[in-house]
């Protein structure tokens, strides 16, 4: 998979995309995979509930955000890379968050549920041509490439282990 040109992304998403030191996809994707499964396996079923202040979520309502976010950005991808036209919306994800009810569930069914769309999210871009990273899509009326997509996906997993690890652990 090749490198990310800094030229499309919305600006707010610029942010997470910095985030990602491997500058082709496929490295930050395989890279990333180890340290998904350490931060995870590092978290009790007990800490998992622990928010940090009042009025920020628990760690499972976290986790459940990067869950739905990687649903919500691969679901662009695949759109995208099919030449869809439409522009697809935005989403609140406070409001997502809020009817997760993720603190019902146990850490280990979101853990694993995480890695599976993570898999998910692999095979998806596995199947994309070179050509079809390269499109552009319109989302919340920014346009986004598959590619770049993809390296928000990895940089906003990072963005928020970087807040797991500082507030929570």
């Amino acid at each position: 998979m090749s490198t990310i040109s800094p030229t499309n992304q919305p600006e707010y998403f610029r942010r997470y995309i910095e985030l990602v030191k491997e500058g082709q996809l496929q490295d930050a994707f395989i890279h990333q995979s180890e340290e998904i499964k350490k931060l995870l396996s590092s978290i009790s079923e007990q800490k998992s509930m622990f928010s940090y202040a009042k009025d920020k979520w628990t760690l499972k309502e976290l986790l459940q955000h990067l869950i739905d976010t990687e649903r919500v950005f691969t679901y662009r991808a695949m759109c995208f890379a099919r030449n869809e036209k439409a522009v697809l919306p935005s989403f609140d994800e406070n409001e997502y968050a809020k009817m997760s009810s993720a603190n019902r569930r146990t850490w280990e069914s979101l853990c694993a549920e995480f890695v599976a769309v993570r898999k998910s999210t692999l095979f998806l871009y596995d199947s994309f041509s070179e050509d079809m990273l390269e499109l552009l899509g319109q989302a919340a009326n920014n346009p986004i490439s598959v590619k770049e997509i993809g390296f928000l996906i990895v940089g906003h997993f990072s963005h928020h282990q970087s807040i797991i690890e500082q507030r929570y652990l």
